[in-house]
């Protein structure tokens, strides 16, 4: 559909509103596993992101690569093996996930967004001590929990207008690496940065009240009823630790969580800059 120019100039305008409302502020965008994986849909993210950058808005973009390790792993003859869930991470395997989090997936990011005109700067959880962790139960070996986020490098990054791009690796004070659950990651620093909204990009439309059906999508879920979609059974399997994130985010005085479709091109724009949306808010 090709616009003209007036069509163009009103696009613009009716976006000033919520321009205005999140220009100066904190957004943390978690980004990972299967949103990631087309290359035309990741180019989409990138332009969105560098788009609310240039306009003014405090982007931190933290990452996974769920797919991107198993698939190194088995390239490794290493077998994936989850609890709940988790990955359980043995001392080789956290090598592994901080080689293709920190190495490859984080540094592919910052250049993507350097190259579509934004500035970019690539951390991890390691750097500055930022995510430190613990072990979250002997049976998952160093698959981590984080005790504290140190935001300095994060805040260092955006007052030198540069985009953090963060990979979700932790540490401890005795040189382990944890590998850190990149909804739990986002969760956590954007309640630390008291961002003013957190967007969890997954390959779902956000949170359906009949999964088979599109349009029972629940476009606003207040934070107090989650119990309810979990004892209903709305919210079932993997998607209860993403909501339970979500809560604990709006518990921590993030104002809005959206859980989006990471599969629509510039979902992220529509959910901030429109009427409509592109997903689930929690408030």
């Amino acid at each position: 559909m090709e616009f003209n120019n007036a069509q163009r100039a009103e696009v613009l305008i009716t976006a000033l509103p919520y321009i205005k409302e999140y220009c100066g502020k904190t957004v943390v965008v978690k980004y990972g596993g299967n949103a990631m994986i087309n290359e035309e849909l990741k180019s989409a993210v990138m332009g969105d992101i560098v788009l609310l950058s240039l306009i003014g808005v405090k982007v931190v973009l933290v990452h996974g690569g769920g797919p991107e390790i198993t698939e190194t792993l088995a390239k490794m003859n290493i077998e994936s093996r989850f609890i709940n869930g988790l990955r359980v991470t043995d001392a080789e395997t956290a090598q592994v996930v901080q080689m293709v989090l920190a190495g490859k997936i984080n540094k592919s990011l910052v250049n993507l967004l350097e190259n579509t005109g934004g500035k970019a700067l690539g951390l991890s959880g390691i750097d500055g001590h930022m995510l430190e962790a613990k072990p979250i139960s002997e049976e998952l070996g160093f698959a981590g929990e984080i005790i504290n986020v140190n935001t300095s490098p994060i805040e260092d990054v955006l007052d030198k207008g540069y985009i953090p791009v963060i990979s979700t690796v932790g540490c401890d004070n005795d040189g382990n690496v944890y590998n850190i659950n990149a909804d739990t990651a986002a969760s956590k620093i954007a309640s630390s940065l008291g961002a003013e909204c957190l967007i969890s990009m997954t390959n779902i439309s956000g949170i359906l009240r009949d999964k088979d059906d599109p349009s029972s999508l629940i476009q606003v879920i207040k934070a107090k009823d989650a119990d309810k979609l979990y004892e209903e059974g709305i919210v079932s399997g993997g998607m209860i630790p993403k909501v339970q994130c979500c809560v604990d985010a709006i518990n921590s005085g993030v104002k809005k969580v959206f859980i989006i479709d990471g599969r629509i091109p510039h979902s992220i724009i529509i959910e901030m800059l429109t009427d409509e949306g592109a997903g689930t808010m929690f408030v």
